[in-house]
């Protein structure tokens, strides 16, 4: 599953969360890769357990923690792997029909993650909009004047 940057992060909710978060953004956005790791780390094993129950509280976390970053598929997927594994413990059931839900859950995070971290490394150039204000256009390309 590959998707385009603009799809995979609702950039608004990102800046604000940005904004929101002031100093302690990057050390949040720290804590988001970890407990993420750990999170898929420990859906991956509980879908190998077959255990419903497991899921939960990884995907639950994971989906929180992704949406307070504009992740919204990111977001989307944990969710629907945390309802199907409160569903599964109500009807005593295993968790079979979030299999291809949870082997699509580490890419995304991953790619999700990447962007992520891109968009919030300071080291990283951005090229101003062209026609900003108090900014001219700059022409592109080599010799272009």
């Amino acid at each position: 599953m590959s998707f385009e940057g603009n799809t995979l992060v609702d950039w608004p909710a990102f800046q604000q969360a940005r904004s929101e978060l002031g100093g302690g953004f990057i050390r949040i956005l720290g804590y988001f890769r970890e407990d993420g790791v750990k999170s898929v780390a420990a859906i991956e094993a509980a879908m190998r357990a077959g255990s419903a129950a497991a899921l939960i509280i990884p995907a639950h976390t994971l989906k929180g923690e992704a949406r307070q970053f504009g992740a919204e598929p990111l977001a989307d997927l944990a969710e629907t792997i945390e309802t199907i594994a409160r569903d599964c413990v109500e009807l005593h059931d295993t968790p079979d029909a979030a299999l291809e839900h949870v082997a699509r859950l580490r890419p995304l995070f991953g790619e999700t993650l990447t962007l992520l971290e891109r968009e919030a490394n300071p080291l990283v150039p951005r090229r101003p909009a062209a026609g900003g204000f108090g900014r001219r256009a700059v022409p592109s390309g080599f010799g272009a004047e």
